[in-house]
């Protein structure tokens, strides 16, 4: 059996201290070779039908992730077009509750429907502000600024008592927080970040009853029998959640695959502990430091004010992180080691 340190070694082959994750995730050496077949089965004229094959094994592995059946898991391409056909579900002058400066995919669907009513409030306040005349609750699981994690259950539970759906953004916890998506009526996660796939893809999960969602962005692979429904209406819609799947971006979901492969060999469990056992040092060495970041105990983000200023410097030094409305991100994954850690504190110092 492998060890954790030789998998990574193995796959990844950073040329810098890659702290940004919660931008963009390295690409394991597997997933860039799964992307390079694929592309040489389009250069050759190769049938595509094991790309296809592809995007199924990735909506089976990301559901075992998210502790779902495959069949409540659609594929797309990014969270804001499943945050549309939830947003198209509501009725007029319906209450969303949503976060002060969550991620303008999770919230901006609700406010350019135009009539729907969008309360922000801050993250800890969350729960306590469900009313009975909430709709829908949306919120990240982890805010993308700052790495600050939601009280699901207590949310939940909230939801639950005023009749109120709940809908999770999952595109910073995926791959490193355990998931537990059965709890909730819709998530969603891109594939980019921490699931360390390439750009363009997205999961939805749904409950068993659609959620009174309609399949606005229905297409023919939306069908009960896709290749039977390339023409005309579509007859039959799927019978399980990819009646809200859209067209594939097949090389996409080629590399994607292989990625989810190696967070399942390794574990979420242990990725976590990996990550937010690094994300405590690089914690411990701001305080060392003088320096305070925004409290997020639990999470793999660590966000600094003051220091974002600095981004441009450690990134000329070799050390990527980002600038977040005047805060440095750090955001540590499998990857990363202590040895990282210590550099960008070092760099900090000086």
């Amino acid at each position: 059996m492998e060890t954790f340190e030789n998998l990574v070694r193995a796959e990844f082959t950073p040329k810098h201290t890659y702290l940004n994750t919660a931008s963009n995730g390295l690409l394991p050496a597997r997933t860039v070779g799964a992307v390079q077949a694929a592309v040489w089965m389009r250069a050759e004229g190769t049938p595509l039908g094991p790309l296809y094959e592809d995007v199924e094994a990735a909506r089976a592995s990301f559901a075992r992730l998210a502790g779902v059946p495959a069949e409540r898991v659609a594929t797309g391409a990014s969270v804001a077009e499943y945050g549309g056909l939830i947003a198209a579900s509501l009725p007029a002058g319906a209450e969303v509750l949503t976060v002060e400066g969550d991620f303008s995919s999770l919230v901006n669907p609700f406010h350019t429907r135009g009539d729907l009513k969008v309360r922000a409030v801050p993250l800890e306040r969350l729960a306590e502000s469900v009313r009975p005349d909430t709709a829908l609750v949306a919120v990240s699981a982890a805010q993308s600024a700052d790495g600050r994690l939601a009280d699901l259950p207590s949310v939940r539970a909230a939801a639950r008592a005023h009749g109120a759906r709940t809908y999770v953004d999952a595109s910073q916890s995926a791959g490193w927080l355990p998931m537990d998506a059965d709890a909730d009526d819709f998530l969603a996660a891109v594939g980019f970040k921490w699931l360390l796939g390439p750009h363009g893809a997205s999961f939805f999960v749904a409950p068993r009853d659609f959620g009174g969602l309609t399949p606005l962005l229905a297409g023919w692979v939306a069908g009960e029998r896709p290749w039977d429904s390339c023409y005309g209406p579509v007859e039959e819609l799927a019978h399980s959640a990819r009646r809200f799947d859209v067209s594939p971006a097949l090389f996409t979901y080629a590399g994607l695959r292989a990625s989810l492969e190696l967070l399942e060999e390794i574990g979420v469990d242990v990725v976590h502990a990996h990550d937010v056992g690094l994300a405590d040092r690089f914690r411990a060495g701001l305080a060392g430091l003088g320096h305070e970041p925004v409290p997020a105990p639990g999470s793999a983000i660590v966000s600094v004010p003051g220091l974002g200023h600095r981004q441009g410097e450690l990134s000329r030094a070799g050390i990527e992180v980002s600038d977040r409305a005047g805060n440095l991100r750090a955001a540590f994954h499998l990857y990363n080691t202590a040895a990282d850690v210590d550099r960008l504190l070092d760099a900090l110092t000086a």
